[in-house]
């Protein structure tokens, strides 16, 4: 089948296109407003943009009603946000929080999780994510809607502090995804996350182009 997006020809009983691109990483974005209340969401629609340095984003709909969400205009306003891993085992609590949109309710006291401190921004971190991104905004790039009032505001985060529970990290040094299972978004209403891993190695590739592939030096960086 073909069809067009701004036509919405495809004929099916449900749009297709979130299920052409999957799976997509969950952000789980914790921040605070101006009177320091942590607002948390979660966001499939996230990824990395880059490692040296290292960027991340999250993009999100403005409301029905014109509003930007909670988490772009405390990003902005704030000039931080912290980048929390979603995994399986929080799939409930990351549910809950995507359905609190009354403003000046902290989501993540509301969902029972940890408020835990960071160390270089203000919003705190969920305790119970094994990984957890500390990021300074960046810019923010607003792509149009083709529904009037509407725009997508994509919020671009340079990371500055990474947070990694020592149980996550194997006896090789590598994170163990079979462990944190992250949790992913597909089409539809469906979800799914890690429980499969296999490596594919490049053949004819030097040594140090298979490890700048999986990682690079782990020499820290003298500035």
């Amino acid at each position: 089948m073909f069809y067009e997006p701004a036509k919405n020809n495809h004929g099916l009983p449900f749009n297709p296109f979130k299920s052409c691109v999957v799976p997509r990483p969950i952000a789980w974005i914790s921040t605070v407003n101006r009177d320091d209340v942590v607002n948390l969401a979660p966001f499939s629609q996230s990824n990395i943009l880059g490692w040296d340095p290292p960027y991340v984003m999250f993009s999100a709909n403005t409301r029905w009603d014109g509003r930007r969400g909670d988490s772009v205009a405390n990003a902005e306003s704030s000039g931080e946000f912290v980048f929390n891993i979603a995994t399986y085992a929080l799939r409930d609590a990351i549910i809950h929080t995507s359905m609190i949109e009354e403003s000046g309710v902290d989501e993540m006291a509301e969902a029972g999780l940890t408020a835990e401190p960071c160390r270089l921004v203000r919003p705190p971190r969920v305790k119970q994510c094994p990984i957890s991104l500390e990021c300074k905004h960046y810019q923010t790039i607003v792509l149009p809607s083709d529904t009037r009032t509407l725009f997508n505001s994509v919020v671009i985060g340079r990371v500055v502090g990474i947070h990694i529970d020592d149980d996550v990290i194997g006896d090789d040094g590598k994170i163990d995804m079979l462990k944190i299972r992250p949790l992913a978004r597909m089409g539809y209403l469906d979800y799914t996350s890690v429980t499969d891993i296999f490596e594919l190695r490049p053949t004819g590739t030097s040594e140090d182009t298979v490890r700048g592939m999986s990682g690079g030096d782990a020499r820290p960086r003298q500035l």
